[in-house]
């Protein structure tokens, strides 16, 4: 079945692209940075873990070698067709009720700046929905700097993830977040383009900005409330039932 394009989504380049525009094919060859580590300080070793919005398992991979227990969820079967070791399913995040609770809840790609504010309380409702009583909400947000001082671009060396999972080219590659555009009160229209030594491949998606204060409503109109910020950067976020 041909799941229909995201409103405000789009990609391009080799492969199948999913509804909210992500290239499978590109997000195997991406390289996983500090996420797993910052990810397993902040729960219990061995804790059973639903990461929502999986992916192609970047961080899903890394976390089974550290020994935890993940039940993997992504809308897109070309992507799920890609996770090894994990229970999977394929399925809207806003719309999952599993009928089961986790002592972690994953809501990591900046997922929580979801331009369309019903699919965001909608994610934010299935985190609390599923985390069980003592448990805890990792969510990953933007930087503060994402939209501003646009265009600007970094390299990434090819480095091999670990155990083999996914491909890395080794020539590496270069990302570039070309414009941020508002087209809505509160939401902008995001360009990336993924260049390769070998291939090309652009993303468009919609996004909300948060302040750390907006962002702290949100939470707290799904039942949350932050436990710590995780990173001084305060990208990466512990939260837990209000």
């Amino acid at each position: 079945m041909e799941l229909r394009m995201r409103a405000g989504h789009q990609g391009t380049g080799p492969g199948a692209i999913t509804p909210d525009g992500c290239a499978v094919e590109l997000y195997s060859r991406l390289r996983i940075g500090p996420e797993p580590d910052i990810i397993a300080g902040a729960v219990p070793a061995g804790a059973r873990i639903l990461e929502l919005g999986c992916g192609v398992g970047r961080m899903t991979h890394p976390l089974l070698e550290r020994g935890f227990t993940i039940t993997a969820v992504d809308e897109s079967p070309d992507m799920l067709e890609r996770v090894r070791g994990a229970r999977t399913i394929c399925g809207t995040i806003e719309d999952l009720d599993l009928g089961e609770t986790f002592d972690v809840v994953m809501l990591a790609s900046f997922l929580v700046h979801h331009g369309d504010l019903k699919v965001r309380r909608g994610m934010l409702r299935t985190c609390a929905r599923h985390v069980a009583a003592g448990g805890s909400v990792l969510i990953q947000r933007e930087g503060e700097d994402y939209h501003s001082d646009l265009p600007r671009e970094r390299s990434e060396m090819g480095v091999p993830p670990a155990e083999g999972w996914g491909r890395v080219d080794p020539s590496g590659y270069t990302v570039r977040i070309v414009s941020s555009e508002p087209v809505e009160e509160g939401v902008n229209s995001v360009h990336v383009e993924y260049e390769f030594p070998d291939a090309t491949w652009t993303q468009t998606f919609q996004a909300r900005p948060l302040t750390k204060e907006q962002f702290e409503e949100a939470l707290a109109e799904a039942g949350l409330k932050v436990d710590r910020y995780l990173t001084e950067d305060r990208i990466w976020v512990r939260a837990v039932a209000a």
